[in-house]
Protein backbone atom coordinates (compact mmCIF):
# COMPACT_ATOMS: atom_id res chain seq x y z
CA UNK A 1 0.00 0.00 0.00
CA UNK A 2 1.13 3.30 -1.13
CA UNK A 3 2.11 5.76 2.00
CA UNK A 4 1.92 9.77 2.51
CA UNK A 5 4.18 11.31 5.03
CA UNK A 6 2.72 12.58 7.62
CA UNK A 7 5.57 15.48 8.36
CA UNK A 8 6.02 13.98 11.47
CA UNK A 9 9.38 11.40 11.02
CA UNK A 10 8.64 9.39 14.17
CA UNK A 11 4.82 9.13 13.37
CA UNK A 12 5.80 7.60 9.63
CA UNK A 13 7.79 5.01 11.91
CA UNK A 14 4.35 4.03 13.69
CA UNK A 15 2.10 3.51 10.71
CA UNK A 16 4.33 1.52 8.12
CA UNK A 17 5.94 5.29 6.33
CA UNK A 18 2.77 7.61 6.60
CA UNK A 19 -1.13 8.01 5.75
CA UNK A 20 -2.58 5.34 3.82
CA UNK A 21 -2.71 7.33 0.34
CA UNK A 22 -6.04 8.04 -1.04
CA UNK A 23 -8.05 7.09 2.28
CA UNK A 24 -9.56 9.05 5.28
CA UNK A 25 -7.76 8.93 8.66
CA UNK A 26 -9.56 10.09 11.79
CA UNK A 27 -8.04 12.25 14.46
CA UNK A 28 -9.37 12.38 17.89
CA UNK A 29 -9.25 14.67 20.73
CA UNK A 30 -9.33 17.24 23.55
CA UNK A 31 -8.28 21.12 23.91
CA UNK A 32 -4.69 21.58 23.58
CA UNK A 33 -4.23 17.97 22.88
CA UNK A 34 -2.46 18.64 19.21
CA UNK A 35 -4.84 17.95 16.64
CA UNK A 36 -4.24 21.38 14.72
CA UNK A 37 -0.82 21.06 14.94
CA UNK A 38 -0.83 17.45 13.54
CA UNK A 39 -3.08 18.54 10.41
CA UNK A 40 -0.42 21.43 9.77
CA UNK A 41 2.41 18.98 9.75
CA UNK A 42 0.78 16.96 7.12
CA UNK A 43 0.33 20.47 5.14
CA UNK A 44 3.64 21.70 5.60
CA UNK A 45 4.96 17.84 3.95
CA UNK A 46 2.10 18.03 1.21
CA UNK A 47 3.30 21.02 0.10
CA UNK A 48 6.73 20.81 0.23
CA UNK A 49 6.75 17.33 -1.50
CA UNK A 50 4.78 19.33 -4.47
CA UNK A 51 0.95 17.88 -3.89
CA UNK A 52 -1.68 19.75 -4.07
CA UNK A 53 -3.15 20.55 -0.66
CA UNK A 54 -6.21 21.94 0.93
CA UNK A 55 -7.56 23.10 4.28
CA UNK A 56 -11.26 23.65 5.54
CA UNK A 57 -10.62 25.67 8.26
CA UNK A 58 -14.27 25.76 10.86
CA UNK A 59 -12.84 26.76 13.71
CA UNK A 60 -9.63 29.60 13.04
CA UNK A 61 -9.42 31.95 10.36
CA UNK A 62 -6.67 31.41 7.65
CA UNK A 63 -4.75 34.21 9.29
CA UNK A 64 -4.57 32.50 12.84
CA UNK A 65 -3.73 29.18 10.72
CA UNK A 66 -0.69 30.95 8.94
CA UNK A 67 0.86 32.39 12.53
CA UNK A 68 0.44 29.32 13.94
CA UNK A 69 2.31 27.12 11.89
CA UNK A 70 5.01 30.05 11.42
CA UNK A 71 5.81 30.10 14.95
CA UNK A 72 6.26 26.46 14.85
CA UNK A 73 8.45 26.08 11.75
CA UNK A 74 5.64 25.27 9.41
CA UNK A 75 5.08 28.19 7.53
CA UNK A 76 2.50 28.32 4.57
CA UNK A 77 2.30 31.36 3.32
CA UNK A 78 4.47 30.83 0.01
CA UNK A 79 2.37 27.69 -0.93
CA UNK A 80 -0.60 30.04 -0.58
CA UNK A 81 0.84 32.50 -2.56
CA UNK A 82 1.90 30.22 -5.19
CA UNK A 83 -2.11 28.83 -5.30
CA UNK A 84 -0.11 25.03 -3.79
CA UNK A 85 -2.54 25.66 -0.72
CA UNK A 86 -6.34 26.57 -0.33
CA UNK A 87 -7.65 27.20 2.77
CA UNK A 88 -11.55 27.57 2.74
CA UNK A 89 -12.69 29.98 4.52
CA UNK A 90 -15.75 28.07 6.75
CA UNK A 91 -15.44 30.05 10.06
CA UNK A 92 -16.22 32.87 8.25
CA UNK A 93 -19.27 31.57 7.27
CA UNK A 94 -20.74 29.72 10.26
CA UNK A 95 -20.45 33.55 11.54
CA UNK A 96 -21.38 35.08 9.31
CA UNK A 97 -24.72 33.21 9.49
CA UNK A 98 -24.74 33.59 12.95
CA UNK A 99 -24.41 37.74 12.75
CA UNK A 100 -26.87 37.29 10.10
CA UNK A 101 -29.84 36.13 12.44
CA UNK A 102 -28.72 38.19 15.18
CA UNK A 103 -29.33 41.20 13.29
CA UNK A 104 -32.72 40.21 11.62
CA UNK A 105 -34.35 38.69 14.43
CA UNK A 106 -35.21 34.72 15.26
CA UNK A 107 -37.58 35.09 12.50
CA UNK A 108 -34.68 35.28 10.14
CA UNK A 109 -33.85 32.06 8.33
CA UNK A 110 -30.46 31.30 7.66
CA UNK A 111 -29.64 28.64 5.43
CA UNK A 112 -27.40 25.81 7.37
CA UNK A 113 -24.32 25.68 6.26
CA UNK A 114 -23.70 22.18 4.98
CA UNK A 115 -20.15 20.40 5.10
CA UNK A 116 -21.16 18.15 1.96
CA UNK A 117 -20.89 21.62 -0.01
CA UNK A 118 -17.90 22.42 0.65
CA UNK A 119 -15.97 19.00 -0.14
CA UNK A 120 -17.70 19.27 -3.25
CA UNK A 121 -15.82 22.16 -3.80
CA UNK A 122 -12.70 20.46 -3.17
CA UNK A 123 -10.67 20.55 -6.81
CA UNK A 124 -10.13 17.11 -8.84
CA UNK A 125 -6.80 17.75 -8.41
CA UNK A 126 -6.02 18.37 -4.75
CA UNK A 127 -4.24 15.47 -3.33
CA UNK A 128 -4.09 16.36 0.84
CA UNK A 129 -7.31 17.45 2.44
CA UNK A 130 -7.57 18.23 5.83
CA UNK A 131 -10.70 19.10 7.39
CA UNK A 132 -10.26 21.10 10.89
CA UNK A 133 -12.94 20.42 13.04
CA UNK A 134 -15.95 18.71 11.33
CA UNK A 135 -17.49 18.24 15.07
CA UNK A 136 -18.85 21.55 14.44
CA UNK A 137 -21.06 20.11 11.94
CA UNK A 138 -22.19 17.17 14.21
CA UNK A 139 -23.47 18.79 16.98
CA UNK A 140 -26.55 19.96 15.19
CA UNK A 141 -27.21 16.59 13.24
CA UNK A 142 -28.98 13.06 14.37
CA UNK A 143 -26.59 10.20 14.49
CA UNK A 144 -28.19 8.49 11.19
CA UNK A 145 -27.54 11.60 9.41
CA UNK A 146 -24.10 11.95 10.67
CA UNK A 147 -23.12 8.68 9.46
CA UNK A 148 -24.64 9.11 6.43
CA UNK A 149 -22.60 12.62 5.63
CA UNK A 150 -19.07 11.54 7.10
CA UNK A 151 -19.47 8.33 4.67
CA UNK A 152 -20.04 10.39 1.40
CA UNK A 153 -17.65 12.70 2.67
CA UNK A 154 -15.53 9.79 2.75
CA UNK A 155 -16.78 8.54 -0.46
CA UNK A 156 -16.54 11.97 -2.24
CA UNK A 157 -12.86 12.66 -1.18
CA UNK A 158 -11.70 8.96 -1.86
CA UNK A 159 -12.66 8.88 -5.45
CA UNK A 160 -11.27 12.41 -6.12
CA UNK A 161 -7.72 9.94 -4.84
CA UNK A 162 -7.75 12.51 -1.72
CA UNK A 163 -5.50 11.29 1.40
CA UNK A 164 -7.53 12.76 4.04
CA UNK A 165 -7.22 13.83 7.69
CA UNK A 166 -10.50 14.34 9.42
CA UNK A 167 -10.27 16.20 12.81
CA UNK A 168 -12.65 15.90 15.44
CA UNK A 169 -12.97 16.76 18.84
CA UNK A 170 -13.51 14.90 21.31
CA UNK A 171 -17.30 16.43 22.26
CA UNK A 172 -19.00 15.70 19.13
CA UNK A 173 -16.86 12.45 18.84
CA UNK A 174 -18.51 10.80 22.54
CA UNK A 175 -22.16 12.74 21.20
CA UNK A 176 -22.33 10.93 18.23
CA UNK A 177 -21.07 7.58 19.69
CA UNK A 178 -18.12 7.67 18.10
CA UNK A 179 -19.18 6.16 14.86
CA UNK A 180 -16.84 8.67 12.45
CA UNK A 181 -14.25 5.64 13.25
CA UNK A 182 -16.25 3.32 11.38
CA UNK A 183 -16.10 5.64 8.71
CA UNK A 184 -12.40 6.03 8.37
CA UNK A 185 -9.36 3.61 7.18
CA UNK A 186 -7.66 4.56 10.36
CA UNK A 187 -7.75 6.18 13.53
CA UNK A 188 -5.57 8.32 15.62
CA UNK A 189 -6.38 9.49 19.65
CA UNK A 190 -4.53 11.88 21.17
CA UNK A 191 -4.97 12.43 24.58
CA UNK A 192 -4.05 14.77 27.96
CA UNK A 193 -3.82 12.94 31.43
CA UNK A 194 -1.91 12.98 34.48
CA UNK A 195 1.25 11.19 34.90
CA UNK A 196 0.93 8.84 37.90
CA UNK A 197 4.25 8.86 39.15
CA UNK A 198 5.35 12.66 38.02
CA UNK A 199 1.70 14.67 38.80
CA UNK A 200 2.71 16.32 35.63
CA UNK A 201 0.03 16.24 32.67
CA UNK A 202 1.67 14.84 29.54
CA UNK A 203 0.39 14.35 26.11
CA UNK A 204 -0.06 10.79 24.27
CA UNK A 205 -1.03 9.44 21.04
CA UNK A 206 -2.79 6.01 20.37
CA UNK A 207 -3.73 4.32 16.99
CA UNK A 208 -6.51 2.10 17.66
CA UNK A 209 -7.28 1.25 13.91
CA UNK A 210 -5.01 1.33 10.66
CA UNK A 211 -5.69 -1.31 8.06
CA UNK A 212 -3.59 -2.57 6.31
CA UNK A 213 -0.73 -1.70 8.99
CA UNK A 214 1.24 -2.95 11.55
CA UNK A 215 0.51 -0.97 14.35
CA UNK A 216 1.37 -1.10 17.87
CA UNK A 217 -1.16 -0.44 20.80
CA UNK A 218 1.05 1.21 23.11
CA UNK A 219 0.47 4.36 23.71
CA UNK A 220 3.54 7.13 22.35
CA UNK A 221 3.83 10.14 24.55
CA UNK A 222 5.01 13.04 22.62
CA UNK A 223 5.64 16.81 23.18
CA UNK A 224 4.63 20.63 21.43
CA UNK A 225 7.84 22.13 21.43
CA UNK A 226 8.93 25.09 18.71
CA UNK A 227 9.56 22.57 16.26
CA UNK A 228 6.01 21.26 16.57
CA UNK A 229 5.19 17.87 17.34
CA UNK A 230 8.38 15.11 19.03
CA UNK A 231 7.93 12.26 20.39
CA UNK A 232 9.80 10.96 23.34
CA UNK A 233 11.68 8.25 22.50
CA UNK A 234 10.30 4.63 24.02
CA UNK A 235 12.59 1.91 25.29
CA UNK A 236 13.56 -1.26 23.14
CA UNK A 237 12.30 -4.43 24.95
CA UNK A 238 15.73 -5.38 25.82
CA UNK A 239 16.77 -2.08 27.84
CA UNK A 240 13.18 -3.27 29.42
CA UNK A 241 14.63 -6.24 30.39
CA UNK A 242 17.99 -5.24 31.23
CA UNK A 243 16.32 -2.27 33.83
CA UNK A 244 14.47 -5.58 35.46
Amino acid sequence: MERIKTGIAELDDKISGGYPKGKSVLITGGPGAGKTIFGLHFLHKGCTDGRKCMLLATEETPEDILMEAEIIGLGLQQYIDNEQLVIGRVLESRTGSTETAAQFGAGFEVSELDILERVRSVPADTEVVVIDNIGVFALDMGIKEFRNKIDTINHMLTNIGCTTLIIMDDTAYELTHKLAEYSVFGSIKLMVKENPYTGLRERYLDIPKMRGTDISLELSLFDITEKGITFRSSKTKSEKKVEK
